[in-house]
């Protein structure tokens, strides 16, 4: 009798053992349910959440109404964001044309990315923290804050993307270009995401009662997985090649010398460009009135000198009305340090900063003198001056002037201005005739075009390859980020404008460079291994699924009428037995 009551007490401590064990897991797992309901519905007391039944849908309807609305904000604010990402290589431009409209300077480009990070980074959560709550079977109630929150983002991101197409349409091309860079990585990590996205798909789709539940769930999911595996296939990128096809690394040729270092247009400027290596200098020439051609790229003075505190009452005259000698007594440099148009200035030393507190404004015969001491070649915008100005129609003929002046050697000369081309060649058959737009090769060859300076947003590896071919090389403006330039280099581009001399000057090789067999391999890698896990993680539900699916209601919480009270009752009812 002793041993049967002993086996008896073992018996009953065992089914208490493991009803000890069972709650204990669920007391275990439950507190991390809680805290992702607590940021998700505000819903911080522990167990009020619902756990959705076998067969029945996930959110109440209002909630599956709003969820798209949720993956929409998501949507857009990724956009926005990346949108935001990719523009950084025309911040400047972008702060610029903010000073002009608002008349002081700020940089307005770091908060518009701060922003568009801002509304991601919450979306975001947000978004994880329902996926979370759908993988462990939760029913989903988002606050009526956190609604209110995505609408604004959804809001904000439309209309922003909304506005910069309007004001800033070229970044979409900018955009385009980065996803040459990008896509193959992009791709990985759109894989990555949908092997996450398999668990809540497969735990709901499995729990389904209706094959067309089941269909409506998985049916998408499916479509966007095998797009994405088949995507590759459609997929190009210049650098993405292989091994020795790969051109020489495109020359340098600073934007206004190096403004990133030095205050633009200026002396220091363009010995700062020769300094870091610079293959060329680019400038832009305006002529004075009486008929001096120096270095300015606004029609104005007002952003880059000192002319408000010297000649208040001329801020918004036209350069080209002022003489010379009125222009040397200005100060072309304490903008620079007052501003900061770059973060890099904060970098600048002492001695480069007593440097360009001192600059002036640079005449364009000192500027080609400097570029023929260096052997460096020069290429301008020239702008003709406005009516009533003494050299409106002799521009051309003063510019020239200047140059024989200037000793510099013709070859290093790129003659950018199409304005009486041909006279221009004609008296200078040395200069390398430039031409700043695409043309039948044809029309490029009967005017002499031996370079074409083209914007970055024009880049095609097809026409570079095309021209380069009639003996015509490509010059691209305005590069600064080292993507940017690696898709120049990979597309062929002989030379690019940069405001960033010192930066890409270190570049060995383009980023991104992979071989066809390298990407084949990785792309054929990445297929691979997510079809093996998201076959797993189906499997693992369904087996869960078949295995305790007679235990659905006894998985509600401990306080709630559920396992507790159901071994509960069993231990009760167990007979006692006495020697």
């Amino acid at each position: 009798m002793e041993a049967s009551s002993s086996s008896f007490k073992k018996l009953k401590f065992g089914k208490l053992k493991v009803v000890r064990q069972h709650l204990l897991q669920r007391y275990e797992h439950q507190p991390f349910v809680s805290c992702l309901a607590g940021f998700y519905s505000c819903q911080w007391k522990r167990y009020q959440h619902r756990r959705a039944e076998p067969g029945k849908c996930c959110c109440k309807m209002r909630e599956c109404m709003f969820f798209p609305l949720l993956v929409g904000a998501f949507f857009f604010s990724l956009v926005f964001l990346y949108l935001c990402g990719e523009a950084k290589n025309d911040y400047n431009n972008f702060d610029w044309y903010n000073y002009e409209t608002l008349g002081f300077w700020f940089l307005w480009s770091l908060v518009l990315l701060s922003v568009a990070a801002l509304l991601f980074t919450y979306i975001t959560l947000l978004l994880v923290l329902a996926l979370c709550l759908l993988a462990e079977g939760q029913q989903l109630y988002l606050h009526w804050s956190h609604k209110i929150g995505t609408l604004i983002v959804l809001t904000c991101s439309v209309t922003a993307l909304f506005v910069l197409s309007v004001l800033w349409g070229d970044q979409w091309k900018t955009v385009r270009l980065s996803l040459q860079i990008t896509a193959p990585y992009l791709h990985v990590g759109a894989i990555a995401i949908m092997v996450l996205l398999s668990w809540p798909v497969a735990f709901h789709a499995i729990r389904a009662d209706k094959k067309v539940i089941q269909v409506i769930i998985v049916g998408p999911y499916v479509a966007i997985l095998l797009f994405l595996f088949l995507i590759p296939l459609g997929m190009y990128s210049p650098c993405i090649r292989q091994m020795g096809t790969l051109g020489p690394k495109p020359d340098l040729i600073g934007h206004r010398g190096a403004p990133m270092l030095a205050p633009e247009n200026t002396e220091m400027s363009f010995q700062k460009t020769i300094e870091h290596g610079g293959a060329g200098l680019e400038t832009d020439v305006t002529i004075s009135y009486d008929g001096v051609p120096f270095l300015m790229h606004d029609k104005t003075l007002r952003r880059t000198t000192n002319i408000k505190e010297v000649y208040p009452n001329d801020v918004t005259k036209n350069a080209a009305f002022f003489s010379w000698d009125t222009l040397q007594k200005l100060n072309a440099g304490k903008w620079f340090l007052k501003d900061k148009p770059f973060l890099s200035i904060r970098l600048l030393s002492k001695a480069d900063k007593s440097w360009a507190m001192n600059q002036t404004i640079y005449k364009l015969s000192d500027f080609l003198s400097l570029a023929e001491s260096h052997n460096k070649y020069v290429i301008f915008d020239l702008y003709r001056p406005p009516d009533k100005h003494p050299y409106r129609d002799l521009w051309i003929n003063r510019t020239l002037e200047v140059i024989y002046e200037s000793g510099i050697r013709p070859h290093l000369v790129l003659w950018l201005e199409n304005s009486m081309r041909s006279f221009v060649h004609s008296v200078a058959p040395g200069f390398q005739q430039t031409r700043g737009s695409k043309a039948p090769i044809e029309d490029l060859l009967m005017s002499n075009i031996v370079k074409l300076n083209l914007a970055y947003s024009e880049m095609s590896s097809e026409d570079i390859r095309k021209y380069a071919e009639a003996n015509i090389t490509t010059n691209l403006y305005v590069i600064n980020e080292p993507w940017l330039f690696s898709l120049a280099w990979c597309c062929g581009a002989h030379s690019v404008t940069t405001n960033a001399v010192h930066i890409l000057k270190n570049l060995s090789q383009p980023l991104f460079l992979m071989t066809p067999k390298q990407y084949n391999i990785m792309w054929i890698l990445t297929d691979l291994t997510s079809m093996l896990l998201i076959s797993l993680i189906f499997a693992l539900h369904w087996w869960r699924e078949r295995s305790f699916s007679c235990c659905g209601k006894d998985d509600d919480p401990m306080l709630e009428n559920g396992t507790y009270n159901k071994f509960k009752t069993e231990l009760d009812n167990m007979p006692n037995v006495t020697v």
